[in-house]
């Protein structure tokens, strides 16, 4: 059964040099646009992200640095994924902790303002753990019936993605879905809307450092200033404010701080 699609969806998956969000960088890109008419566009290279890959990823993926040394880099393309992801809403497997935040780290660097107001987020992963509490290949498997052939390969990764966004979609239409608490966050639709409601529910920046409470208050989700207000922790402890931006934490992270920050003295 086909979604039903108001923007185009690129669903994507990352490979890279390691797992920290600030300092690590891609060395393969895989999209798949899905378009609102029922075509597909795609998008798959491998890039040389100038850093060594580590060890340990390399054993994951199995992408080494004589695979990728004569790539093009993240900035020599940054303006053809730029026009690629041009009006779509954006799907992934963990794309809300991992993959976006390092994909804004990317564009960044390559001086390139990558904007996701306006975009629905659906991250397959938000939506398997909480409706069944389980990897890609178990969600593949769980959900489509299939074995995830050749996984941590990008490609294969996403297109296992994009199957399981859809089936996701067909098996929980109609199902209210709760959350850790015990509480009511919406239900499963045919639509990027409801499954964007769900895969975000609750957040304020993509790695999770500050949440929504209750009443719908941004407060910080780690430290010892946790569930604390946001807003109010910057007006009492203003070298907070300094300490995140000075430290390691994703560029979306400090954006979202500075907004708040920001909004906090337009009502003084």
């Amino acid at each position: 059964m086909p979604l039903h699609l108001k923007a185009p969806l690129a669903i994507f998956d990352l490979e890279t040099t390691g797992v920290n969000v600030s300092s690590d960088r891609i060395i393969e890109i895989a999209i798949i646009k899905m378009l609102p008419s029922g075509g597909e566009e795609k998008l798959d290279m491998r890039l040389n992200p100038e850093i060594p890959i580590s060890g340990d990823s390399s054993m994951v993926h199995g992408i080494y640095d004589k695979d990728v040394k004569d790539q093009p880099t993240f900035a020599d393309v940054a303006r053809e994924i730029v026009k690629f992801l041009d009006k779509c809403d954006l799907g992934g497997f963990n794309m809300l902790k991992f993959d976006i935040p390092i994909l804004l780290e990317e564009f960044e660097r390559s001086g390139i303002d990558f904007n996701l107001q306006g975009r629905k987020l659906v991250d397959a992963q938000k939506i398997f753990f909480m409706m069944e509490k389980r990897t890609l290949s178990a969600a593949y498997e769980f959900y489509c019936d299939k074995s995830l052939e050749d996984a941590h390969s990008a490609y294969a990764d996403t297109k296992a993605t994009m199957e399981v966004i859809v089936a996701q979609m067909e098996r929980y239409k109609g199902r209210t879905v709760i959350d850790s608490l015990g509480k009511e966050i919406g239900s499963i639709e045919q639509s990027i809307e409801s499954m964007h409601k769900i895969s975000s529910h609750k957040m304020v920046d993509l790695a999770g450092r500050m949440v929504l409470n209750d009443d719908g208050v941004e407060v910080f989700n780690f430290g010892k200033f946790k569930n604390k207000p946001v807003e109010e922790v910057l007006k009492k402890e203003a070298g907070i404010y300094d300490w995140i931006m000075k430290g390691d934490f994703p560029i979306d992270t400090k954006n979202k701080l500075t907004e708040i920050k920001l909004r906090g003295f337009g009502r003084r």
